[in-house]
């Protein structure tokens, strides 16, 4: 076994352990954090499949984290148990994503970012207006409903532990899946179109075929993570699906690396774990600088590392400038 492969499993079986020592303590509170770091760790892992694999300028990948959730909790709602309904979620959020992308995958650049810029707007407005189902910004669940609770095996999820162990197990298994994925023929496939779509169709890559896989894929992570995080939360509203949201999965994918697993997941952990760490020791003032942060940091990376901090070997290599060793 070598070096990374020790460091990623001593990775892993702190992130197991860390809970157990702190949970009933002073540091009781970094349990939410880290959960929902995990969260964003899949989000932004969904979202390299199309943005980071393919190269496909996706601007409203919240919106189906948004459809999961609310699935989830319309059918947690009537009485469906928490793996059904993630399962349905699954199934709506993926069928939405593969009926959207039939007519604009064959858009490119910066008119596929428009696209699913402002489908992530309509989506957001569906859900703020249909009130017959979503109950608009006041959010679900209405007064005198309540989502059912997650069982496995009798076992009951009603603490912040329980939450995070199950974050924790899905973000590794997206981890597996994504590795898998990169290198498979399908994942070749993948980074074949986003070097040169047109030699890759004359390579005899279904292009269209490939970039719908792609995005049903990012959807699959994302309505996982939607049914986690309202069954976690207890309640969801419109407003934690806004545009800039977006913005920031993919912002960790450009600090981290585009198309690096291991890019994607420190990107997800700087930027939705540090400001909630400073905002829990230094006070709430802070939260209101952090886009300011996030900006500052971006744009130092754009200048003097456009590969991102992790980028993966390929990606290194296409930006690599003439000096530079990598």
């Amino acid at each position: 076994m070598n070096l990374r492969r020790l460091a990623l499993l001593a990775l892993l079986i702190f992130f197991i352990l860390f809970p157990l020592a702190v949970q009933h303590g002073p540091l009781a509170y970094t349990l939410r954090l880290l959960g929902i770091m995990g969260l964003y760790v899949i989000l932004a892992l969904g979202l390299n499949v199309t943005l980071g694999f393919v190269g496909l300028f996706d601007l409203g990948f919240m919106a189906f984290y948004a459809i999961g959730a609310y699935v989830s909790a319309i059918l947690s709602i009537h009485g469906i148990n928490f793996w059904l309904s993630t399962l349905a979620a699954i199934f709506v959020t993926v069928t939405i994503r593969v009926l959207l992308g039939a007519p604009v995958l064959r858009l490119r650049g910066d008119y596929l970012a428009i696209v699913t810029l402002g489908f992530g707007e309509i989506s957001r407005l569906v859900l703020n207006n249909w009130d017959s189902v979503t109950n608009g910004p006041k959010g679900l669940p209405r007064v005198s409903e309540n989502f059912g609770a997650i069982r496995l095996f009798g076992f009951e999820f009603t603490e912040n532990i329980h939450f995070y162990y199950l974050i924790l197990a899905v973000a590794v298994i997206t981890v597996l899946i994504s590795k898998n994925l990169e290198h498979s023929r399908i994942g070749r496939a993948w980074i074949a179109v986003r070097e040169d779509e047109i030699a890759a169709e004359l390579s005899g890559v279904p292009v269209t075929r490939v970039k719908m896989l792609a995005f049903a894929t990012s959807a699959l992570f994302a309505a996982i993570a939607g049914s986690i995080f309202v069954h976690w939360e207890r309640f969801v509203t419109p407003e934690s699906f806004t545009f800039w949201e977006s913005v920031l999965v993919v912002s960790m994918l450009v600090l981290g690396g585009m198309g690096s697993i291991s890019g994607a997941i420190l990107g997800a952990v700087l930027i939705s774990g540090f400001p909630l760490f400073l905002q829990a020791t230094l006070g709430g003032e802070l939260i209101h600088y952090r886009y300011l942060i996030f900006g500052a940091a971006l744009v130092a990376i754009v200048i003097f590392r456009p590969q991102g901090l992790l980028p993966s070997r390929r990606r290194a290599l296409e930006l690599a400038t003439p000096e530079d060793p990598a």
